[in-house]
């Protein structure tokens, strides 16, 4: 699998610099009818998604339990943790929206092509890598809306479940059973469009981004927030990823993994979904202006997991062929 493209962080800053130009354009009920567009490129990403998963990957690598369990409970349960916890220490300092997004950056699964990519430069397990990145997008579906919806509730911010779960099923799992049911007649063709219909689910990333930030813009939301927010979503989200790299690497270590199984755990345990990320977030966050600084964090967390850990790959395979 390839890693996301340079060219996306930039496309990123334009597309957020556009929604502050013209935030008419992608608001909801604007030009482009954001809300309808963003919900059927949702649909589209997550039927790629099912028309590319490929159970026989799966099987390749799915007797390591040690190690999956180490990588999801990094990815579902410590990670969770330490959100909670950072939003239980950053209370009174911290905006409610901004703690409400790096509790959604923890609680998101892990990246596909970049923790594959990068494990298999680093000299990793890339078959358990495979099993784990797929997995946790799988569990994801379903663990990541549950843990924002008890974060809400503890918080007295819960509203009901029930319209979030059945626009998770309409426009997320539904197309992912679709794409997963074309496989026998498309899946020949999608492997040998891989690098179009890649960039294909990065454009349509990028779409959503920007109608996000559109309702923000024009709610008023990004007023009197400058440079220093920015700085302080960076910050947070470095002790984050140090964090998992450190624990992750420890507990490989008490467990006996030798060094391949270590970078596998390493690398699928720190990372968090973009390109999952986003299309949820616009679904869980449906229509609330507070969604483009939900996005922030994972925005940052992308851009600094992919060149920390694209150091890291390349530092780990040269040692490996030494």
């Amino acid at each position: 699998m390839k890693r996301i493209p340079d060219w996306f962080t930039p496309a990123m800053l334009l597309a957020v610099a556009l929604a502050w130009i013209w935030p008419a354009g992608g608001a909801d009920g604007g030009v482009l009818h954001g809300e309808w567009l963003t919900k059927a490129g949702v649909a589209l990403i997550f039927f790629l998604y099912g028309l590319s998963l490929s159970f026989t990957a799966l099987r390749a690598g799915a007797l390591h339990w040690r190690l999956h369990l180490v990588v999801q409970g990094m990815t579902f349960l410590a990670f969770p943790l330490l959100g909670l916890a950072l939003d239980f220490i950053t209370r009174g300092w911290l905006s409610a929206e901004m703690r409400l997004g790096f509790v959604f950056l923890c609680v998101l699964p892990s990246t596909i092509s970049s923790s594959v990519a990068l494990t298999a430069a680093a000299g990793g397990n890339v078959a358990a890598a495979v099993f784990n990145a797929t997995l946790s997008s799988l569990i994801g579906v379903v663990l990541t809306p549950l843990w924002i919806g008890f974060y809400l509730r503890s918080g007295g911010q819960g509203g009901p479940l029930g319209p979030v779960v059945m626009d998770l099923v309409r426009w997320l799992l539904l197309p992912m059973a679709v794409g997963q049911a074309c496989r026998p007649w498309l899946a020949a063709w999608a492997a040998r469009q891989k690098a179009r219909l890649h960039i294909a689910d990065r454009l349509v990333i990028l779409l959503i981004i920007y109608t996000s930030f559109c309702n923000s813009v024009q709610n008023g939301l990004w007023q009197g927030r400058g440079w220093s927010l920015l700085l302080l979503t960076l910050g947070v989200c470095a002790l984050l990823f140090t964090t998992a790299m450190l624990l992750t690497a420890w507990v490989s270590r008490l467990l006996g993994f030798d060094w391949p199984d270590r970078i596998t755990a390493m690398f699928c345990g720190s990372k968090k979904t973009l390109a999952s990320g986003v299309p949820m977030a616009n679904l869980i966050f449906a229509g609330q202006p507070v969604l483009g600084l939900v996005l922030l964090p994972i925005m940052v967390y992308h851009s600094m997991q992919l060149l920390v850990s694209g150091v890291l790959a390349a530092r780990w395979g040269k040692l490996g062929h030494n």
